[in-house]
């Protein structure tokens, strides 16, 4: 704990950082939690997250402490997903438009994935006619998985996708698990075959796709066979990494593959329904825990 931090004694997750003052140095790696002052001196504007207490500026709320000119704030660890250029995003049509389909992308507003940002079947790149507006819903429609990337982020917030690259476009065959996206880990990687055999697509945006196998489709995932069958044993393994990721969720564990593969293979010895036990998944979730932290001391 930061030698700058009051005397008295708050409980703790081992290895919380807390931020003490922050006339010293501010490093927005470290957080604060409510109560806690984040200024002794009056020199600074009460923003965001913070409060005035005899004098002092304390936080309001848990989360990282951030400083413009003379304006602080404290940013909360738990908030919706704010999109950022280059994310890759796991999301739902909600809606077909004029030359552009509304996604829901977990965040306060809906993106838009333009139809001249799409690869249209074969992976054509072109410019769009009239015949290709009047076919979008031949491409995707209300309630169809894709995955994409940010490819904007405008200052009003509006959010705009594209699915050039041949690894994003229409999802079939999974299942979809909604997740806090703050749980979610910005890595180079977020399209992974997992050692169990399936396929997952871990979404900035928190929402996480479970599936077969993953490949670049030249065709986009348009024509999708939706009659085909999953083998059964498959279809066993998603329901136990679903439960796996449920599990890293309730108990605040970021969520990446190495997580997934490690509750993964420590649930095995145990029924898939199983794993929805408070006990059992307190008790998994703390040798995941003890792990991660294995990993990143060696």
């Amino acid at each position: 704990m930061n030698s700058g931090a009051p005397d008295r004694q708050i409980p703790l997750a081992p290895n919380t950082r807390v931020f003490g003052h922050i006339d010293r140095q501010i490093d927005i790696n470290r957080i604060v939690v409510p109560g806690f002052p984040v200024s002794s001196t009056g020199e600074f504007m009460r923003g965001h997250g913070t409060y005035f207490r005899n004098g002092e500026l304390h936080a309001s709320l848990a989360g990282s402490v951030r400083q413009v000119n003379q304006l602080i704030n404290v940013q909360s660890i738990k908030q919706r997903y704010s999109p950022e250029v280059g994310d890759v995003i796991v999301g739902s049509i909600t809606e077909v438009q004029d030359k552009r389909w509304k996604v829901d992308i977990n965040s306060r507003s809906d993106g838009h994935l333009l139809l001249a940002s799409v690869n249209l079947p074969g992976g054509e790149l072109r410019r769009k006619t009239v015949e290709d507006e009047l076919a979008m819903r031949d491409y995707l429609v209300e309630g169809d998985f894709i995955s994409a990337e940010v490819q904007q982020v405008h200052h009003d917030g509006a959010c705009f996708l594209h699915t050039r690259n041949l690894k994003y476009g229409k999802l079939g065959l999974g299942l979809a698990v909604k997740v806090p996206s703050y749980l979610i880990k910005r890595r180079k990687a977020h399209f992974h075959s997992l050692p169990c055999g399936v396929g997952v697509i871990i979404g900035c945006n928190g929402m996480i796709w479970l599936c077969e196998q993953i490949s670049e489709d030249v065709d986009g995932g348009y024509n999708i066979d939706l009659a085909a069958r999953v083998p059964e044993e498959t279809l066993r393994v998603i329901a136990r990494l679903h439960n796996c990721i449920r599990l890293l969720a309730n108990h605040g564990i970021h969520i990446f593959e190495t997580s997934i593969m490690f509750c993964y293979d420590l649930s095995k010895s145990h029924g898939t329904q199983e794993l929805l036990r408070n006990d059992l998944a307190a008790e998994l979730a703390d040798q995941v825990i003890q792990q991660l932290r294995a990993g990143m001391e060696e």
